[in-house]
C-alpha cells in the first residue's frame, strides 16, 4: 500500500471526531474506570491511549495472522536496550490521528498537549545503543520486515538523574507507576531460565549426555508492545521479560514470623529485571548483569524455538524462517543458549546444532575500545552458568582444531584467537564468540567498518573476510522531524509534499529552495520558535534565563571521556577569559547546552558532570559576561527532552577523538533539525561530511592515522601546555580553584589526567584546532543568511541516513527476509 492510499483509507477517520470522543469517554468510563467528573489528567491520558490502542490492534493481529499464512522469514532483533521514548505520540504519528486527536479532546475540554507530556519515557535504554534500535523497530514495521525485539523490562530504568550542588544524584525511575496502557501481560508466555547447579555426564561418544541440573530458577513473564509502521498496515512486536518468583513466598517461614525471609527469595529472583546497568563495580554488580543477559536471551530463545515449531518440524529449515541479531555483545549469551536448546532438550548432533547456529546468528559491533568489549572470568561464568561455559569450550576446541588444519599450529595465532583469554584472569571473550558463531558481523559506519576489520577482528576479518561488512546507521524520520520539529515538517510537506517520512531522499529538493524568496526567512523562524521553546523550558526547570538570538550550542550525550564533554568545557573557559580580558568585542552570544548521564560507578564522567555546572554557575552569575555567554546542564536526559533540545540546536557538538565513536545518531538527528556539526573526522561524521559538503561542516582536529602516530611515538601533553599561554591559564583556573573556590583542589585530578598523566582521548591535541574552528563559527554565524542556507543545505544531505534505508540493507544483505503483505484480504485473528 503506498502512502497515498493509507491517507486516504484513514481520511474517514480523521474526520469522525465524533466516534473518537464516544470512544475515549468508554475507555474512561469503563477500562479505566473514571467518572469525567472525577477524572485526572493521568486518567484522561491512560483512556485516549486505549481508544487510540484499539487501532493499532485490529493492524497487529492482521499482520500476526499474515507470517503465519505466508511463512515468512523472522527477524529476531535481540538487544538489552529499546529506549522508545513516549509511545502515545508516536502512535498518533503512525495512524496520522494528530488532528482528530486534538479536537476530540477539546470537545472534552482536556488540553491535548498537558497530556502528552504526562507521558513518562519507557526507561528500557540509556543512549544511542537503545534509541538505534529503537529507530529500527520503527523502520522494521514501516518496511514489513517481519520482525521481534527482545530486551527486558526494566522496572526502574537505568536511574532518574538529579543534580544537587552541581553533582549527578541517581534515584529510581519508576516510570511504571501510573501504569502502562501500552503493554500487554502474557502470564500465559512464561519460560523457566535456569542458573547455577552443576553438570552430570552420561554414556560414551556418540551417546554421551550432559545434564543440567540443581539449578536456581527464575520465570520471565512477557510483556508486548506494538510496533506500528508508518505508512503501511504492517505491525511488529517489542516483546520484553519480566523476572518473576518460581514460588511467590515461603508459606511456612511467613507462618512462623519470619516476615522478610518468606519473600527473600522472591525479591532475589526478581531483582534480575530491575535495573539497566547495575553497578558493576563490585562482585555482586557484575554477577547480577550477567544474570541479566542470560535471562533475556534464555527467554527470547525458549520463545522463538517454540514459535518455530508451531509450523515446523525439525530444525533443518530454521536458517530459511529464523534471523537472531545481536545487537552489541550484551546478547551473546544467545549462541551457546541456542546450542544447549538444540543439543540438550532436542537431542540434536553437536556438529549439526553448530552449523545451524552459524547460519542463524548475525552481529552488530558497536565499539573498537578493548575495555568496552564484554569478557567474564570464567569463575564467575562457570559459576552461574555451567553448562554454557561447557559449550563455549566445546565451540572453542573445534574452531580452533579448524584453524589448525588451515595455518597449522601457531601458538600465537591460537592465543590471539581463543575465545578464552589466558593472560592473567582467565576471561571469556563474548566478542569473539560472537564473531566465530556469526555469518555477519558489521559495524555502523564506513569508518567503524574499515577500523574494526584493522583492529579488534583484525585476525577473523583475514580468516572470514565475506562475513565482514558496513551499515552505516540511521535515524527515524517519523520521530526525529515529523514529531520533534513539527514547524519544520509543514515547511518541508509545502516545498515538497509529504513522501518524505517514508522515503528521506527526497529532501534533496531542499537544495533548489535555497535561492527562493522568502524560504531561508522561513526556515530561520522555525528556527527561533524552536529555541524559544527550549529557553521556556530551560526557564521553567532551571531558572535560566535564554536568549533565542543567541547561538544555540548543544552537546547531549552519554557523559563519558571519550565523547569529549571536557574539551567543550575548556573552550567555554577559554570563551570566558577572553571575554573578561576584552568585554567590548562584538562577541557573538552564545549558549552552551550539555545534557547526559554518566554511569553511576564512573568517577571521573561525574566530575565532569560537577566541572560543567560549577562552570555555569560562575559564568552564569558574573554580571560582566551578561548575555555574552551562557551555560546550561538539562538534567535527566531522555527521549523527550532530546525532541525539544535538538531542533532549537544551531551548532552539533560531535567531537569524540578521531577513531573511537563507532557512528553517532545524535549528529544524524541534530543536521536533520538544521543544526550544523562541528565534529572530528569520526564515525559517521565522515559520511555527512560527504553528504552535506565540506563548506556546511565544521571540521577539526587529529585524523585516525594521526591520532595512532601519536600514541605510537608518545604522547606529550605537558609540552603542548607549555607552548599554549591561552591553555596554560584555562587549566591553571580550573585547577587552582577558580570554578571551586569553596574546594580548590577539586579539580587536580582533571588537570593531572590532561597534563601530566597524557588522557588516551587526546584532548589537548585538538584543543588550538577546536578553538580556532569555533571562532570560524562565530564568523558564519554573523551572516544569518549564509548561516541558514548551510543549515538548509545540511537537512537536505540527510536522506543517506534515514534507518529505512540502513534496515533495507540489513533485511536484503544480512537477514535475507522478505516483506510480510498485509491487506484488507487478511482478517483480523480470532
Amino acid at each position: 500500500m503506498d502512502l497515498t492510499q493509507f491517507e486516504h483509507q484513514y481520511d474517514h477517520l480523521a474526520r469522525d471526531v465524533g466516534a473518537f470522543k464516544r470512544s475515549i469517554s468508554n475507555k474512561l468510563m469503563y477500562t479505566v474506570g473514571k467518572d469525567p467528573v472525577s477524572a485526572r489528567s493521568e486518567d484522561w491520558l491512560h483512556a485516549v491511549s486505549y481508544a487510540v490502542r484499539d487501532h493499532l490492534v485490529e493492524r497487529w493481529m492482521k499482520t500476526t495472522r499474515a507470517q503465519y499464512e505466508q511463512d515468512v522469514k523472522r527477524v529476531y532483533y535481540l538487544s538489552m536496550e529499546f529506549l522508545i521514548g513516549r509511545t502515545f505520540t508516536n502512535a498518533i504519528l503512525a495512524l496520522e490521528l494528530m488532528p482528530t486527536i486534538r479536537q476530540a479532546l477539546a470537545e472534552l475540554d482536556v488540553d491535548a498537549d498537558t497530556l502528552f507530556d504526562l507521558e513518562p519515557d519507557a526507561a528500557l535504554g540509556n543512549g544511542g545503543l537503545g534509541r538505534l534500535a529503537a529507530c529500527f523497530l520503527d523502520s522494521m514495521a514501516t518496511l514489513g520486515v517481519p520482525g521481534f525485539g527482545y530486551g527486558i523490562r526494566y522496572d526502574y530504568g537505568m536511574f532518574r538523574q538529579n543534580i544537587i550542588d552541581g553533582r549527578q544524584v541517581e534515584s529510581p525511575d519508576y516510570w511504571l507507576k501510573q501504569g502502562n496502557p501500552w503493554e500487554f501481560p502474557r502470564p500465559e508466555v512464561q519460560f523457566r531460565v535456569r542458573f547455577g547447579g552443576h553438570l552430570e555426564h552420561s554414556g560414551q561418544g556418540a551417546d554421551a549426555r550432559v545434564r543440567w541440573v540443581g539449578t536456581d530458577d527464575v520465570l520471565a513473564m512477557a510483556y508486548d508492545t506494538i510496533i506500528p509502521g508508518y505508512g503501511t498496515e504492517a505491525t511488529n512486536t517489542l516483546r520484553l521479560w519480566s523476572a518473576k518468583a518460581t514460588e511467590e513466598m515461603d508459606l511456612r517461614a511467613f507462618n512462623q514470623g519470619n516476615y522478610f525471609g518468606a519473600v527473600e527469595g522472591k525479591n532475589h529472583s526478581e531483582n534480575v529485571s530491575r535495573v539497566l546497568y547495575p553497578d558493576d563495580s563490585t562482585l555482586s554488580g557484575r554477577e547480577l548483569r550477567l544474570r541479566q543477559e542470560y535471562f533475556f536471551v534464555s527467554a527470547s530463545l525458549q520463545d522463538l524455538v517454540r514459535r518455530y515449531l508451531r509450523t515446523h518440524t525439525g530444525f533443518e529449515a530454521l536458517p530459511d524462517k529464523v534471523s537472531v541479531h545481536m545487537n552489541d555483545t550484551h546478547p551473546v549469551l544467545a549462541i551457546p543458549e541456542l546450542m544447549r536448546i538444540l543439543i540438550d532438550e532436542h537431542q540434536r548432533p553437536w556438529a549439526e546444532a553448530w552449523a545451524l547456529c552459524q547460519k542463524v546468528f548475525s552481529y552488530t559491533n558497536h565499539t573498537l575500545m578493548h575495555e568496552a568489549l564484554e569478557t567474564w572470568p570464567i569463575e564467575l561464568f562457570g559459576r552461574v552458568l555451567p553448562r554454557h561455559l561447557r559449550i563455549i569450550f566445546d565451540i572453542n576446541a573445534f574452531f580452533l582444531t579448524e584453524v589448525a588444519k588451515t595455518h597449522g599450529q601457531d601458538a600465537e595465532l591460537m592465543r590471539r584467537l581463543s575465545l578464552i583469554d589466558e593472560s592473567g584472569e582467565r576471561r571469556v571473550r563474548m566478542a569473539y564468540l560472537a564473531v566465530v558463531a556469526s555469518h555477519s558481523i558489521n559495524g555502523v559506519s564506513a569508518l567503524h567498518s574499515e577500523l574494526m576489520k584493522d583492529s579488534i577482528f583484525a585476525d577473523f576479518a583475514r580468516l572470514w573476510p565475506e562475513r565482514f561488512n558496513n551499515k552505516t546507521n540511521g535515524v527515524t524520520p517519523r520521530r526525529w522531524l515529523a514529531q520533534a520539529n513539527p514547524g519544520l515538517a509543514t515547511l518541508l510537506d509545502q516545498r515538497l509534499g509529504r513522501g518524505w517520512r517514508r522515503h528521506l531522499d527526497q529532501l534533496e529538493g531542499l537544495r533548489h529552495a535555497v535561492d527562493l524568496p522568502g524560504f531561508l526567512g522561513a526556515f530561520r523562524k522555525i528556527k527561533r520558535q524552536n529555541k524559544e521553546r527550549l529557553a521556556a523550558y530551560v526557564l521553567k526547570q532551571l531558572a535560566i534565563r535564554l536568549h533565542p538570538d543567541a547561538l544555540f550550542d548543544v552537546q547531549v550525550k552519554r557523559i563519558h571521556e571519550y565523547k569529549r564533554q571536557l574539551l567543550n568545557v575548556l573552550h567555554v573557559v577559554t570563551r570566558y577569559q577572553r571575554i573578561l580580558a576584552n568585554p567590548d568585542a562584538q562577541w557573538v552570544p552564545r549558549v552552551v547546552v550539555f545534557a547526559g548521564k554518566a554511569a553511576s560507578a564512573y568517577h571521573m564522567a561525574k566530575l565532569v558532570i560537577k566541572l560543567i555546572n560549577d562552570v555555569a554557575r560562575t559564568v552564569n552569575n558574573d554580571p560582566r559576561i551578561g548575555d555574552k555567554l551562557k551555560v546550561v546542564f538539562i538534567p535527566n536526559y531522555s527521549v523527550s527532552l532530546a525532541e525539544i533540545i535538538m531542533p532549537a540546536a544551531d551548532l552539533s557538538e560531535q567531537i569524540s577523538t578521531a577513531g573511537t565513536e563507532a557512528s553517532g545518531t545524535g549528529n544524524m538527528k541534530f543536521a536533520l533539525n538544521g543544526a550544523l556539526t562541528i565534529g572530528t573526522l569520526d564515525g559517521a561524521n565522515v559520511e555527512m561530511r560527504e553528504h552535506v559538503g565540506d563548506e556546511n561542516i565544521f571540521i577539526f582536529g587529529k585524523t585516525t592515522p594521526e591520532v595512532a602516530e601519536i600514541r605510537a611515538q608518545g604522547y606529550q601533553p605537558r609540552a603542548i601546555y607549555d607552548r599554549n599561554p591561552e591553555l596554560q591559564a584555562v587549566l591553571d583556573a580550573i585547577r587552582d580553584g577558580m570554578f571551586s573556590p569553596d574546594e580548590p583542589g577539586r579539580y587536580q585530578q582533571i588537570f593531572d589526567t590532561l597534563v601530566n598523566w597524557g588522557d588516551h582521548y587526546l584532548l589537548l591535541a585538538d584543543y588550538e584546532s577546536y578553538v580556532d574552528t569555533q571562532t570560524r563559527v562565530d564568523t558564519l554565524y554573523r551572516n544569518a543568511d549564509d548561516w541558514t542556507r548551510r543549515a538548509v543545505l545540511n537537512v537536505a544531505g540527510m536522506g543517506e541516513f534515514s534507518s529505512d534505508r540502513t534496515i533495507a540493507q540489513y533485511a536484503h544483505e544480512i537477514w535475507h527476509s522478505r516483506p510480510v503483505i498485509v491487506g484488507p484480504g487478511h482478517a483480523p485473528a480470532p
